[in-house]
């Protein structure tokens, strides 16, 4: 395990977590006399169930920790001293040479309590966010049921995503001569985790196979939460934007700091109007697909979404995802009042924004792998 001194900038996060962050230290801290959170943990080890998991762009120095090549990676965070994060801590990443032996040593497991964990972290590796609502489903899908603490989602923001859910599969009903049971079932179909008889009719008339239907309908259910995210958080991202053009540490700044927070500024405003671009496009081709199956009652265009959606959803999410966290951390660390930071830290959280986005490694799409969706129905 390395030295990582980023944990330092997480502690801003407070209580919260992003899209890019699930911050289990200070989830663990509020719910100490929760008895859920101790009966139905994320992780097993009580040392990794209060660390910090990131989804980390990885850079050029970081290429030989892995066996093939890589744009994001999990990261795990360990604190040093719990009572002062700015201490640091020691950092793994999943999948990283020699992963099974330093995560043992790491969470100090038995054999038995290994495997579970190693499970949830393959689970957690293979979707491109850590968003609460989307990890939850996730968990869900694959039969890991864990105390909804680890999962700040306001009844709500579960109301709003539902109704928009609603919203979408009343085009269907209304295509298949359906009532409001029939749309209040197929909505629950959709946001189960268990895909059941009651899309079957929707798996034969679009001829896929059972895996493939599962996978594309994970990962459709991905891309109406993303549709209804960006709803819900892009409406705040341009006045983020223009406080971090114009944000100055207090202090004073060297000149080599003035420099690279200018460039960083501009960079991060292209990146997220870039990548924002990018993210309209993609639900653009999934609108098109749909609406070509609702209003031409043709089946093929959505049936190749579904099929191509495992690996638009990654893409996607990892795009989204860089957003919503550089929206999430900036309101958490500094509300809607004034800034008060200094350089380093400044040019750290830069740094860190900066990182969620960036090209990919030549050669890495053929390497991009379906989110995992397992059939706990089959015998």
């Amino acid at each position: 395990m390395a030295a990582d001194r980023s944990v330092r900038f997480l502690s801003a996060l407070g209580g919260a977590s992003t899209s890019r962050v699930l911050n289990l230290f200070r989830i663990a801290l509020d719910n100490a006399k929760n008895p859920e959170h101790a009966e139905k943990p994320l992780f097993v080890s009580p040392i990794i169930n209060r660390s910090f998991l990131l989804k980390h762009r990885t850079r050029s120095d970081e290429t030989y920790l892995f066996s093939g090549p890589r744009t994001v990676a999990t990261k795990i965070i360990i604190p040093f001293d719990p009572t002062d994060l700015r201490a640091g801590g020691r950092s793994l990443f999943v999948d990283q040479r020699g992963y099974t032996e330093a995560l043992k040593e790491a969470g100090n497991y038995t054999s038995e309590t290994l495997e579970r964990d190693l499970f949830v972290l393959k689970l957690l590796n293979a979707v491109p966010s850590l968003d609460p609502f989307l990890l939850r489903e996730h968990l869900r899908n694959n039969s890991i049921e864990v105390a909804p603490a680890y999962f700040a989602i306001s009844e709500g923001d579960q109301q709003r995503m539902h109704a928009f859910v609603s919203q979408e599969m009343s085009k269907l009903v209304m295509l298949a001569g359906g009532n409001d049971q029939a749309g209040g079932r197929m909505v629950s179909a959709m946001l189960s985790n268990r895909i059941d008889e009651k899309l079957e009719p929707l798996r034969i008339t679009l001829g896929l196979t059972g895996d493939d239907f599962r996978e594309g309908v994970f990962s459709w259910r991905g891309f109406l939460y993303y549709k209804w995210s960006m709803g819900k958080f892009w409406p705040d991202v341009m006045g983020v934007l223009r406080e971090i053009n114009k944000i100055q540490p207090v202090g004073g700044q060297t000149p080599e700091q003035k420099i690279y927070l200018a460039a960083s500024r501009r960079n991060i405003i292209e990146m997220v109007r870039d990548n924002g671009n990018h993210v309209n496009k993609a639900l653009a081709v999934y609108d098109a697909s749909f609406n070509d199956l609702v209003e031409h009652q043709s089946p093929k265009k959505f049936r190749d979404f579904l099929l191509s959606a495992p690996y638009m959803f990654l893409e996607l999410g990892e795009k989204l995802g860089a957003i919503s966290h550089i929206v999430s951390f900036w309101r958490y660390r500094f509300g809607t009042g004034s800034a008060h930071i200094d350089g380093d830290e400044l040019s750290a959280i830069f740094q860190d924004f900066c990182s969620g986005f960036g090209e990919k490694i030549k050669g890495e799409s053929s390497l991009i792998k379906k989110p995992i969706v397992i059939d706990t129905t089959a015998a």
